[in-house]
């Protein structure tokens, strides 16, 4: 394995403890995805669900987008390989 790759697998894996650690202590997660414009992502909460948000330029609050439906949470967790963590 190269360093490279070794470095990638350090990183993912410690996002992916920062997501728990997020939702386990009751806030949102923030997910970047790349198929979305550059201003929008995911916020996941801790009951599940997940919602499409956008961040205006020049501001620090997100706006609705729309909420993923139970189906479309369960397949973008499948697709970015990550954990049902409800609380």
């Amino acid at each position: 394995m190269t360093e490279s790759n070794e470095l990638e697998q350090f990183g993912t894996k410690a996002v992916r403890r920062l997501r728990i650690e997020k939702l386990k202590s009751g806030h949102p997660f923030m997910i970047n995805f790349k198929d979305l414009p550059s201003n929008q992502c995911y916020l996941e909460y801790t009951n599940g669900k997940i919602i499409l948000v956008s961040l205006s330029s020049g501001s620090h609050n997100f706006k609705k987008i729309r909420e993923l439906t139970d189906q479309e949470s369960a397949t973008l967790r499948y697709n970015l390989e990550l954990d049902d963590v409800t609380i």
